[in-house]
Order: structure tokens, then sequence, then C-alpha cells
């Protein structure tokens, strides 16, 4: 009886709801939890690497990991748009996706998108649009995903945290769960077919940058742990341990089954030139044999980002000098 008279008013069916939809939140909030405790796993990426309990103000004081982390500082508007722009896929997963800000953004773009990431912190902080759509999954240990699930997988700077002898596996694990292509950035140095060319500053100890700028391009790395560069706390900086040329991921990529799309890499580098990203995103498109060419295919070339309902300073900052070059 009661229920009879509770759901015939039409302000009680909508606090019923929202409180429905609060309990499925928490749902979800537990068993991403229970998950991650029961992984235990995580190491450096913590809280802190995520901004936790540190100076926004953006001095790092020689430190890995951010001052602050959110949807701007990450890039992820940027990253978004240039996928969705590019890419046809329909369903995307996310590979070392931290708190899922890329998932979110997909997602609000109407892209089926899913993520996952080794550590506890980042997934069980997920980003409001991702919650529910990431999960704790490791490259070495197996991703809870089926084999070709999607269509476009996505690895951004996270390639290079795995040391060199562990690249091998971790990339016929992307090929597992991989229907098509894999988007990656990955710091590199070297030559660069698409785009700009890689550089060791910044990559190897400072007293031994001359020697490895010496070698040339004969030199593919990756670059010794020994003479990798450190942080404040002596640490290879941002975790990085394998440090290669665009040759040798290319290489490592090419074992793995996957050919290398450079026409579609030149003309992601076109889309990330407003933001000035060109230099930072060492980007890599590659495909499995038989992938349709459609599925790399470009929409919408007029549409930006503001359109979209995306935003990033940088991009905003380039529309508005563009918007002032025309009126001057």
């Amino acid at each position: 009886m009661l229920v009879e008279v509770a759901t015939g008013s039409a302000r009680a069916r909508s606090l019923m709801a929202r409180a429905g939809a609060e309990l499925e939140r928490a749902a979800r909030v537990g068993e991403v939890v229970a998950e991650a405790r029961r992984a235990g796993t995580g190491g450096l990426y913590q809280g802190s690497y995520f901004g936790e309990g540190r100076d926004p103000s953006g001095d790092r004081r020689g430190r890995s990991g951010y001052a602050t982390y959110d949807r701007v500082s990450s890039n992820a508007d940027i990253a978004a748009y240039v996928l969705w722009r590019n890419f046809r896929a329909r369903r995307t997963l996310d590979v070392g996706c931290a708190v899922g800000y890329l998932v979110e953004a997909l997602r609000e773009l109407g892209v089926d998108a899913r993520g996952c990431d080794v550590s506890p912190f980042a997934v069980t902080h997920a980003a409001p649009g991702a919650l529910g759509y990431v999960r704790l999954g490791d490259l070495a240990s197996g991703l809870p995903h089926g084999d070709g699930e999607f269509e476009l997988v996505t690895c951004l700077e996270v390639l290079e945290h795995l040391r060199p002898d562990a690249v091998p596996g971790a990339l016929a694990e992307l090929r597992r769960v991989c229907g098509g292509l894999v988007y990656a950035t990955i710091p590199s140095f070297g030559r660069n077919p698409s785009g700009p060319h890689g550089h060791l500053v910044g990559k190897v100890r400072p007293e031994r940058l001359e020697h490895y700028q010496a070698l040339g391009d004969a030199f593919e790395g990756p670059v010794p742990e020994e003479d990798l560069a450190v942080d404040a706390e002596g640490m290879p900086v941002e975790g990085h341990l394998t440090i290669a040329s665009y040759d040798w991921w290319t290489k490592r990529f090419a074992e793995a089954g996957f050919d290398r799309w450079a026409d579609v890499e030149r003309r992601l580098y076109a889309d990330v030139a407003p933001a000035g990203l060109g230099q930072f995103w060492n980007l890599y498109v590659f495909a499995l044999p038989e992938t349709p060419e459609a599925l790399a295919a470009p929409r919408h070339p007029d549409r930006t980002l503001r359109e979209l309902g995306l935003r990033h300073p940088l991009i905003e900052h380039a529309l508005a000098e563009a918007a002032a070059a025309e009126e001057g």
C-alpha cells in the first residue's frame, strides 16, 4: 500500500530514482575498492603521484608525478578530440587510464570508452563520468578484457614505465585485446618519420648526455638504467625505465604483429599543433594486419574543441591569437 502511494507521486518517483542512482554509484565504488584491496598493487602511483598533499602551485621540487592532476593538466580533452576526430572506433580501451579523464571525455563524445590502470588509488578515485568504466589491470599479469574486444586501444605515457625486458610481453597483451589499432604516446628519441624528432635531454643523466648525443642515429637504445635521469629522490624521472628511439619502439611493435601507420600519425600531429603539444607527444599509430583503413578515417574536420564543449587553456590561447590576427 505504501509503495503504491509513494509511486503515485511524480516527486516521490523522482526521489526514488535519485536514491536508486546513488545506491548504484555506491555499489560501483564498493566493487572498485574491494578489487583494489585484493590487488594491493600500484607501487609509485599512489596519491602523491597524482598531486595529493602536494603544492598546487606547480613546484614539484624535482619530484616525479603531478603537482596537480585534473582533466586540464592531463590534456584529456585534447586527447579525446584527437581520437574522436581521427578514428571511427565505437569501443575503446585506455590502458594506464589513471582516474579515467580520457575515458570520461570520450564517453561525452558518444564513444563506448573503457579504461584500466595498475594503481588502486587512481581507480578508486575515478572521475565521475568514468566511474564503473575503469578497472584495475596490469599489462604484466593480464588485462581484464577479452581477446580483440576493442577497435582502438590507447596507451598514453605508459610503456616507458616498464623495464625493457617486460616490453615484449606487454605488447603481446595489447595485441590480445586489440581488434584493430593502437594509439600510443611514448617518450622517444631519434628520428621520427611522421613528426618532430625526439631528444635525450631530460631523459638521461646530464653528465652522460653528450656521450649519447655523440652516438647519433646508430644508437637505438634503450638507455641503461644507470644512465637514466633521476628525480630529487634518486629514482628514475617519472618512473621511466625504458628510454629508447622511435626505431626501437617501432621494431618492438612489429615483433608483436603491428604495422606502423605514419600517414595517420602526421594527421594527428597537425591536430595537436595548435595546443603546442607536438614536441611533447611522441605519438605512434599501430595497426594489426588487415585492419580496414576506414577505421582511421577523419570526420568533421570543421568541428573544433569549443564546438564539442571541450576545453584546454592552450587551445583557447591559440584560438584567441588566431582571432586577433584576423582582426588586426
